[in-house]
């Protein structure tokens, strides 16, 4: 590096946001702060990651594919070290490898690769005992937020502040808006000590349940009367209108499982559900800009590397009162009832709703591509990645070069000039997956030496160059030319059958020394545990 100050870094997560919910990537909902970002800086249009939030969390933390990172599913420990559920000692994380270089490390919001975790387990663990570190025993300094996967915007039910559980402070809590004060607060004190920083901001933001506040809310009443086939159209066309897609790729299907608008009954529940849906991503903008207005009051502005990414496509899981909503506490802070589950007669937003937006909606997010979080097609596995560093990357940058989550350290890693560890703590650590892409932020020519991989819960993929080969769970093998078709619309694998034979014994290999297991194996054990858990709760 030549500058004699180190940057400081922010690395902003959302949560369960597709492809296609950015305003400059040609979504309806205001997105302002963000897109200005992609304008000053640098916009990926091919970034992967991981499917499903753990997964995508322990990769991008340690530059390892998940299993090797210890989390090849979830939170549950489903046995042996791929498996376990929370972070392997021979993986480090960003913030271990930058607190070694003298960085201030600092995380608000959500953890979710500390082990499995409900709210009704804390009678019989905590967060910090074996098996379920915290950020802090991770390599953070300090840390604000959320160690489970999902909470309550207006009422979450375990809060943390460092290593101990604090109340919920205020009649305004927002989670969202009181992760981006926090955010403030440590890096107004990481400033005051002349030190770098590291910010990993992890909102939850617009991961169900459906909350937003009423004023956000608001801005986009009536917005999606006009139903999803329509606003997933418009979507696509603004992305070929703006040259956001290499190709005009044609837009995949409306999904099979997502009726016609014109055929779906309660037209004003659904058009309310995705108004608290754009408006927990217009929050989540607005919070944001208010962290970059920070970063130029503290003088911060030039010298800070600012990424911008989702960890997994749109959410299609449906909220049922006896499915998902049965794990989370039904009881507010205050002791008011909520009503649990997607009800059409319970209007979506407020505290005392738990909803999710479904299918059809995210099969908008995820526009103009199949399938979603979970899946490893391309709505699932697909994120814009927006990065600003005005001192050091020249404006309006666009790339559609296939990267991946686990190339975010090592990206990070030269920016800063900090050097990754051969062993910490006395652990030997696993070498790097991933590879700097800091060419292509400056607008030079780069490409992966290796090829990309993912498998969750037996989906499974592998990206060479413009060719992916991709199958869903329990289904044969499909073989796509990105370059011309990432919607993945025309297989080749009857045409190629020579190319699908050895991308998929690629895959194989990868997967043996990766350490990825049988779904039809893991899956009955993760159901038993999930039974088991069940009987415990009531």
């Amino acid at each position: 590096m030549t500058d004699v100050k180190r940057p400081n870094v922010v690395l902003i997560l959302a949560d369960d946001m597709g492809f296609a919910d950015l305003g400059c990537f040609g979504s309806e909902i205001r997105t302002p702060n963000i897109d200005a970002m992609a304008r000053r800086g640098a916009a990926l249009t091919a970034m992967y990651n991981g499917a499903r939030c753990c997964p995508t969390r322990a990769s991008l933390l340690t530059g390892l594919y998940a299993q090797k990172a210890g989390i090849g599913h979830m939170g549950a420990n489903l046995g042996g070290r791929a498996y376990q559920g929370f972070l392997r000692e021979d993986a480090a994380t960003i913030a271990e490898v930058l607190r070694l270089a003298g960085y201030r490390t600092l995380m608000s919001g959500k953890w979710h690769v500390g082990g499995d975790w409900h709210a009704k387990h804390t009678a019989e663990w905590r967060p910090g005992d074996p098996g379920r570190p915290t950020p802090r025993q991770r390599g953070f300094d300090r840390f604000w937020g959320i160690v489970d996967g999902v909470s309550s915007f207006f009422s979450p039910h375990y809060l943390m502040r460092d290593d101990s559980q604090v109340p919920i402070e205020g009649d305004d809590f927002y989670f969202t808006d009181f992760a981006t004060d926090e955010a403030i607060r440590l890096v107004e004190g990481s400033v005051a000590e002349d030190k770098p920083f590291f910010l990993y901001l992890g909102y939850t933001a617009p991961h169900w349940p459906l909350h937003a506040k009423p004023e956000d809310i608001a801005r986009y009443e009536g917005v999606y009367r006009k139903g999803w086939d329509a606003t997933r159209t418009a979507r696509h066309e603004e992305m070929i209108g703006r040259k956001l897609l290499p190709h005009p790729w044609a837009i995949s299907p409306r999904d099979p499982d997502a009726p016609a608008w014109a055929d779906a009954p309660h037209h004003d529940w659904e058009a309310e559900r995705m108004a608290v849906y754009a408006a927990m991503i217009d929050c989540m903008d607005q919070n944001i800009g208010r962290l970059l207005a920070a970063l130029r009051r503290l003088d911060q502005w030039e010298d800070t590397l600012v990424l911008f990414l989702s960890d997994n496509g749109g959410c299609a899981e449906f909220m049922a009162e006896d499915g998902w909503a049965k794990w989370f506490p039904d009881v507010t802070h205050d002791g008011r009832r909520m009503t649990m589950g997607n009800r059409p007669d319970v209007k979506p937003g407020s505290a005392l709703s738990y909803q999710s937006y479904d299918l059809p909606w995210a099969n908008v997010s995820n526009a103009p591509f199949r399938l979603f979080k979970h899946w490893v097609h391309e709505g699932g596995i697909s994120t814009p990645l927006i990065v600003q560093w005005p001192r050091r990357l020249a404006a309006g940058t666009v790339s559609h070069t296939p990267a991946h989550v686990v190339d975010i350290l090592p990206t990070i890693l030269e920016a800063t000039g900090a050097r990754y560890p051969r062993e910490l703590a006395g652990n030997p650590i696993q070498p790097l997956d991933g590879e700097s892409f800091m060419p292509l932020l400056q607008g030079q020519a780069w490409k992966r030496q290796q090829a990309i991989y993912w498998e969750h819960e037996g989906n499974c993929a592998i990206r060479q160059g413009d060719w992916k080969l991709v199958r869903r769970f329990g289904r044969p093998w499909e073989l796509y030319d990105m370059a011309e078709d990432r919607t993945e619309l025309n297989d080749l694998a009857a045409r190629d059958p020579d190319r699908a034979a050895r991308m998929a014994r690629d895959w194989s290999d990868w997967g043996a020394s990766a350490g990825v297991r049988d779904w039809a194996e893991l899956q009955p054990l993760l159901l038993q545990l999930w039974q088991m858990e069940s009987v415990e709760n009531g």
